[in-house]
């Protein structure tokens, strides 16, 4: 699993090219394996999840970020559907509301992470500031930042301060405990396609598809562009991206298990161990129990 997950696993953003990866990938994975297989890993995730809230130490920190239709939901409902709800928590990030555009673009995403000891899922992210609104400047108008009322004003001095604004945020968090995993679900365009198509053709998928995704579709191109660029520009030793082979969901999901589990793992967690004084008070507890 290491040696797979090393394969996805993107530290250092300088030399990334998305040429470079395979949405197809699968790992010499066969799908009929695929069940049992991230059984297992939710399993051993879940044991886990129990030391991280005991340990109280860390928060984990999830991100989802992907195209339309690339598996962003079941992705998070089958690898997570084992864990703890108590000690799950998971975001949907929208469109601004009035109240987000009064604050800086962090603002409503630090309010939404994960207190110490649970694991916080953010479905789209803090990542959507430099994605939709690299292909889209017109909505960063709606930001009222001092000295851009025009697109025209959007430079590259401007986005690069706004990845180093992510950067010192991530910085920040991993300096204090939260440990950020962060995963690009790599969908090939041609999936898409098959995807949408089957929203269309599924009565009961037809409430997922919206003619803009078709606009969106369009601008393909300019939102890979983004992604790379995002990438390459955030990708840190301790808050790492994973791109993750998404046209075959049943191996997406085995992945995204795969590199959380290891995480954790990474973490070396432990049960707090009681003082002297502690475990004497547990003892006489004991004896008044079996007392009663």
């Amino acid at each position: 699993m290491s040696n797979m997950i090393g394969k996805f696993r993107i530290s250092n953003g300088k030399k990334f090219s998305l040429n470079d990866f395979d949405a197809g990938y699968a790992d010499g994975f066969e799908k009929e394996d695929a069940k049992e297989v991230l059984s297992g890993l939710i399993e051993e995730t879940f044991d886990l999840q129990t030391e991280l809230y005991a340990a109280n130490k860390y928060a984990l920190l999830i991100i989802f970020q992907a195209m339309d239709a690339a598996g962003k939901d079941s992705a998070i409902a089958h690898t997570l559907s084992g864990l703890n709800p108590q000690g799950c928590q998971v975001y949907s990030f929208k469109q601004p509301s009035t109240e987000d555009y009064e604050h800086d673009f962090l603002w409503r995403h630090y309010r939404a992470l994960p207190e110490r000891g649970r694991i916080g899922i953010h479905n789209r992210s803090h990542y959507e500031n430099v994605l939709i609104t690299k292909v889209h400047p017109e909505l960063l108008l709606k930001e009222n930042l001092p000295g851009i009322d025009d697109v025209k004003l959007i430079d590259n001095k401007f986005w690069a301060k706004r990845y180093e604004s992510i950067r010192a945020f991530e910085k920040h968090l991993t300096d204090n405990g939260t440990v950020i995993i962060k995963f690009f679900l790599h969908l090939s365009k041609h999936e898409q396609k098959e995807r949408f198509l089957k929203r269309i053709d599924d009565p009961k998928k037809n409430w997922k598809f919206s003619a803009a995704d078709i606009e969106e579709r369009e601008r393909w191109g300019d939102y890979m562009d983004a992604y790379e660029k995002a990438i390459q520009e955030t990708a840190t030793k301790n808050s790492p991206w994973y791109i993750i082979p998404a046209d075959k969901k049943w191996f997406t999901r085995i992945a995204i298990s795969s590199v959380i589990l290891q995480t954790l793992k990474d973490l070396k967690l432990q049960y707090p161990v009681l003082s002297k004084e502690e475990k004497e008070k547990l003892d006489e507890s004991k004896k008044l129990l079996e007392k009663e």
